[in-house]
C-alpha cells in the first residue's frame, strides 16, 4: 500500500498526523506543499473526491487575509486557483491511501484507517 501525507511541515496539525504515523510504524512519504508544491491534477481530484468546501482552508490565517472581493463568489474553479496560488489555504494534512483520501487529522479515524 502507497500512503502519501500532503501538507507543510511546520503547521501543528501536520506534526499530530506525523506523530500518530510514525508512533504507529506506518510507511508513508511525506510531501511538503512549500517544497514540492502543488499541481492542478492532484488539487481538482481532491476537490472531485472530497468537495472544494472540504479541501480549502477557510480557517487558516492566509484565507482570513484574503479580501472580500477575493472571498466573493467562492466555487470550485476560484478555491482552486487561489490554493495554487498560496498551498497554506490547502486543508492539512491530505492523506492519500491507495487514492483513497482523508482531509484533516483526527487520531480515532488513523485508527480506524490503518486498524490499529
Amino acid at each position: 500500500m502507497t500512503t502519501t501525507l500532503y501538507g507543510i511541515r511546520n503547521c501543528d496539525t501536520m506534526k499530530k498526523a506525523r506523530t500518530w504515523l510514525d508512533g504507529h510504524a506506518v510507511e508513508y512519504r511525506f510531501h511538503d506543499y512549500k517544497i514540492e508544491g502543488v499541481d492542478r491534477a492532484h488539487l481538482s481530484g481532491w476537490c472531485a473526491a472530497l468537495g472544494w468546501e472540504t479541501v480549502l482552508n477557510r480557517a487558516g490565517t492566509t484565507f482570513r487575509k484574503l479580501t472580500d472581493a477575493e472571498k466573493q463568489g467562492l466555487n470550485a474553479e476560484k478555491a482552486i486557483a487561489l490554493m495554487l496560488a498560496n498551498p497554506s489555504m490547502i486543508k492539512r494534512p491530505i492523506l492519500d491511501r491507495d487514492g483513497a483520501l482523508t482531509a484533516g487529522f483526527r487520531p480515532e479515524i488513523y485508527d480506524t484507517l490503518f486498524g490499529k
